[in-house]
């Protein structure tokens, strides 16, 4: 039973390659991963695109904030060599692009949409036009810290499931989710105390904390039966998860 686990790669592989990237999710898929999540924004020119912070100083050789800029200026940026060098032709990939590779596999995808520090208008829409548009309603969840978002989600497609990411010890937060149409629980790691994980599993509700990299951590979760968890190190959870 607590082998169940599932293991999410946190921006893919995050722990062996550059975040966000291509080279990051198939990495992750090769390390037996069941699903990955990933962080999605707007260009300028409305296009979704896969990149974590607000601004592009961090990830990638440019400077900026990613809502600057059309995703052709976003697309010749470096967004690898900031990890290592040999990750050079790494890029900014478009959400299009990796549904056209998710077909090709197996794996959940969870989509956080980062609709909070710049509030992008329109991203729920955009977003779910294009997994609609690859007929990928099922194995999609959409994940915010903005619940508004998350609530607009639900107006628009009834069918996709939706979690509320959350930081803090919210009590019976399976209640509150149920009160916004969500359907999971991505909360961050210390708050996922053990009266969360059996209270959600009693209210038949998944939890999946972030970001799960210490052995202990993705050991304690996997024993306590915990729905899935999101790990910058796939190949070590799987690997662990292997000898419960």
């Amino acid at each position: 039973m607590a082998n169940n686990t599932l293991i999410f790669a946190h921006r893919g592989s995050a722990g062996t390659h550059p975040e966000n990237t291509m080279e990051a999710f198939i990495a992750a898929f090769q390390a037996g991963a069941n699903g990955i999540e990933l962080d999605v924004q707007l260009s300028k020119d409305l296009v979704p695109i896969i990149i974590h912070d607000e601004s592009l100083e961090r990830t990638t050789n440019g400077t900026g904030l990613v809502k600057d800029f059309t995703l052709e200026e976003l697309q010749k940026l470096d967004a690898g060599s900031w990890f290592d060098p040999s990750f050079s032709t790494a890029t900014i990939p478009t959400l299009e692009e990796l549904l056209e590779w998710i077909l090709t596999t197996p794996l959940i995808l969870n989509i956080e949409l980062k609709n909070g520090l710049v509030r992008y208008e329109g991203i729920e829409k955009i977003v779910l036009e294009l997994i609609e548009k690859f007929d990928l309603l099922d194995r999609v969840i959409i994940s915010s810290f903005n619940h508004y978002s998350l609530v607009e989600v639900r107006k628009l497609n009834s069918r996709v499931e939706t979690a509320i990411l959350f930081m803090e010890g919210i009590y019976e937060p399976w209640n509150y989710a149920r009160s916004i149409g969500a359907q999971g629980l991505h909360c961050f790691l210390p708050v996922a105390v053990p009266e969360l994980i059996m209270g959600a599993s009693k209210a038949q509700m998944p939890v999946r904390p972030f970001t799960v990299n210490e052995d202990a951590h993705i050991v304690s979760l996997i024993k306590g039966g915990c729905s899935a968890i999101i790990t910058d190190w796939p190949e070590k959870a799987v690997k662990i998860r292997g000898s419960i």
